[in-house]
């Protein structure tokens, strides 16, 4: 890591500790900038997920925004006051989906309803940080997991960025089919390749703010191209222009608005199978973004584990309990954050960047909103690969010494190298960082128990390879009915 000039000793640098971490409240102002540029989309995409394409059942969008904003950006600001770790908070996608097509559309249940469940997971995964389970579930992971994840998520932002820039088309998160010319809006395209050309240069050169420039320099390319050809060229409506307006009013009226009556429609067994559901999608989300963005900002230690791991934990399972109460969808800590720490953001004041940004946006939504996913890629795709480049030797994993590369995986042992393997695949192939852990850890299991290993397997790794078992099977069951 190349030193940053030190923040000196004001109180600032003495609170996040600037100098410790080599950096300076300049590199990390930047890289909560890069954060927040990446993971803005999110202003807009949840409040028309849970609205439902305006359907009498949905959220109302502007105060779906305003929520969404709101806990981003106090959650954000929290984690980064609390663990002094550049990680960033937001409504979860995925989760999101759930509620609005699952909860409401296919359940029946109100969006308070919908919300109500939401909260109760919050307070249950609360209970498990609190109770120290969660933390002794993410120190009984093998290392070798431990580093298949960092490199799975790699996998899974680079994926993102692929399909966001539109240089890869994918059905559902799984069939994947390479974009033909011609056949595609070619100004969106023409941004994403401008954009990854761009930051791929800057970054040869040596450039620091090379993310960053290259999400701006794509913006203004974007904006030009759309209005040369005539503001109908494929990207979605408000990206990639001028905007007209520059304050809305926030509207706070979701907040607190939410019920459970979900028991009462559902029934108490189904209700309680839907909080744990989502409480395993929410606990092991957490578990591999902490450990992927972890490995890329050097917060691990030999072993692969994350110091004081139970602070982002507790905070996170907070941000789950409020995004149910304001009505955001359960909040979670977001694998875009080594965005930031590409850029060489580590310390919590890149995450106290990012919530002021996000509480800002409540006010100036229609500036956030330019930002087209297209401009964006290419700093997917990049983090991506700095991430993946933990495997190599001097990176955050790599041994005191130096001479060997702790972050390498030995697939010649099939007990991590096919769990591995899983976890690296399966990640970006479905669209979820809870299903690739998953397949890791029951795979992980079965092979120790064939090979007369049970006993090497930690009983929590089995508890949570059981689990996973219901996790999967849960919706076929479901589905007939017998549940």
């Amino acid at each position: 890591m190349e030193s940053a000039a030190p923040a000196g000793g004001s109180a600032l640098d003495r609170f996040f500790k600037f100098s410790r971490w080599n950096t300076s409240i300049q590199r990390d102002t930047l890289a909560g900038l890069t954060t927040f540029m990446v993971m803005a989309y999110i202003i807009f995409v949840n409040p028309n997920i849970l609205g439902l394409g305006g359907a009498p059942e949905g959220l109302p969008f502007a105060a779906a925004l305003t929520t969404t904003c709101l806990v981003a950006g106090v959650m954000t600001i929290i984690m980064g006051l609390f663990t002094n770790r550049a990680y960033a908070i937001a409504p979860g996608m995925g989760l999101n989906a759930v509620v609005a097509f699952s909860l409401v559309l296919g359940q029946g249940l109100t969006m308070e309803n919908a919300m109500g469940i939401i909260f109760l997971e919050g307070v249950a995964i609360t209970v498990l940080v609190i109770t120290g389970f969660r933390e002794a579930i993410f120190k009984a992971i093998p290392l070798e997991l431990k580093k298949a994840i960092v490199v799975g998520i790699g996998f899974f932002i680079l994926f993102i960025g692929l399909v966001d820039g539109g240089l890869i088309n994918a059905d559902g998160g799984t069939a994947v089919s390479l974009v033909e010319f011609g056949t595609v809006p070619m100004a969106p395209l023409a941004v994403t390749l401008f954009g990854l050309g761009v930051t791929i240069a800057m970054m040869a050169l040596k450039w620091k703010p090379a993310i960053l420039l290259g999400i701006v320099f794509s913006t203004i390319f974007a904006i030009i191209l759309n209005y040369a050809m005539g503001k109908d060229v494929g990207f979605p409506t408000g990206t990639a222009v001028i905007p007209s307006d520059v304050i809305a009013a926030p509207d706070f009226s979701l907040v607190g608005a939410f019920d459970f009556g979900a028991f009462d429609k559902l029934g108490i067994a189904a209700a309680v199978l839907w909080i744990f559901s989502l409480m395993l999608s929410d606990f092991f989300d957490t578990m591999g973004t902490l450990v992927g963005v972890g490995g890329q900002a050097g917060y691990l230690d030999e072993k692969g584990d994350l110091p004081q791991v139970n602070r982002p934990l507790l905070v996170d399972s907070l941000a789950a309990v409020a995004g149910g109460a304001c009505s955001s969808s359960s909040a979670t800590t977001y694998i875009e954050s080594g965005a930031g720490v590409g850029v060489g953001g580590r310390t919590g004041w890149v995450a106290v960047t990012v919530g002021v940004l996000f509480l800002l946006a409540m006010f100036f939504s229609p500036i956030a909103g330019v930002v087209p996913a297209q401009a964006t890629a290419a700093a997917l795709i990049v983090v991506g690969y700095y991430m993946m480049a933990t495997l190599t030797k001097g990176e955050a994993l790599a041994d005191k010494e130096g001479e060997e590369c702790a972050a390498s995986i030995n697939f010649s042992n099939i007990a991590f190298g096919l769990p591995a393997v899983l976890i690296m695949t399966i990640m970006p192939l479905t669209y979820s960082i809870t299903n690739g852990i998953g397949f890791g850890f029951i795979a992980y299991v079965l092979i120790r128990v064939v090979q007369g290993k049970a006993r090497q397997v930690n009983w929590l790794l089995w508890v949570a390879a059981i689990a996973f078992v219901v996790y999967f099977v849960w919706p076929y069951f479901s589905a007939k009915g017998w549940v």
